[in-house]
């Protein structure tokens, strides 16, 4: 019978391949959590934003439900924002600086805008012969008393609007006659500012002209009437 040889060894089993490392994690941001789906943490922005929706719909602006909306309580809130007064006069300002705005470039800005003939803009009729200036101011009355969130308030809160536009603590008038004193100098600069009225005084006197004719139905009772203002602001501002 046949010797068998000697066993050869077993193959030594192959070596294990190294894991590939693993990518780096990148880092974790605020844009990556809303990307993947996580709530971001209100910020007072928000609450202004929230708010002035509120506002322009028509309807109140709550502190308790604007704070529930957020799910914040009414202390961060009210941190964030001040009190209901000062986050309204801020509301109310966010619409009146872009009108001006808008106004200007359409009225005093744009190339030629002094020459050119305007029947009509998007704020209502502009009479010929009518000033820049007085084009932008009696363009924002108009749309003050076309907004309905600004109508609503009015209806409803009517003291407090006239106590947040009018008394120096909002920031709001203060802010306004301002803006208006702006347009006016550029306007004396470029030679088509004819007023009679002493240039210290006239972004004052305008302001007042504006709430006058905005807040008539507190004053007097009677419906607000832009043409009224319009043709008051035009003898102040002749082109």
């Amino acid at each position: 019978m046949a010797t068998r040889g000697p066993r050869s060894a077993a193959p030594p089993p192959p070596a294990a391949l190294p894991r590939p490392a693993a990518p780096p994690h990148p880092a974790e941001t605020p844009l990556r959590r809303q990307l993947a789906g996580a709530a971001a943490r209100p910020t007072a922005l928000d609450a202004f934003r929230c708010a002035r929706r509120t506002f322009l719909t028509g309807d109140r602006v709550d502190m308790q439900a604007l704070a529930k909306s957020l799910n914040v309580d009414r202390a961060t809130l009210y941190r964030w924002v001040g009190s209901r007064e000062q986050l309204l006069a801020e509301i109310l300002w966010s619409l009146i600086e872009p009108t001006v705005t808008r106004l200007r470039a359409a009225h005093v800005d744009a190339p030629g805008s002094a020459a050119a003939p305007r029947s009509v803009t998007a704020h209502g009729p502009v009479a010929a012969g009518q000033s820049p200036a007085a084009a932008v101011i009696t363009g924002t009355v108009r749309a003050v008393i076309a907004n309905q969130g600004m109508q609503r308030f009015l209806d409803r809160e009517g003291e407090l609007a006239l106590r947040l536009l009018t008394i120096r603590a909002s920031g709001f008038e203060t802010r306004l006659i301002a803006l208006i004193g702006d347009l006016l100098r550029d306007e004396a600069a470029a030679g088509r500012l004819h007023a009679t009225v002493p240039a210290a005084d006239l972004p004052y006197v305008l302001v007042r002209i504006m709430e006058s004719y905005i807040y008539l139905a507190l004053i007097t009772g009677e419906h607000p009437d832009p043409d009224r203002a319009s043709r008051v602001i035009n003898a102040l501002l002749p082109g």
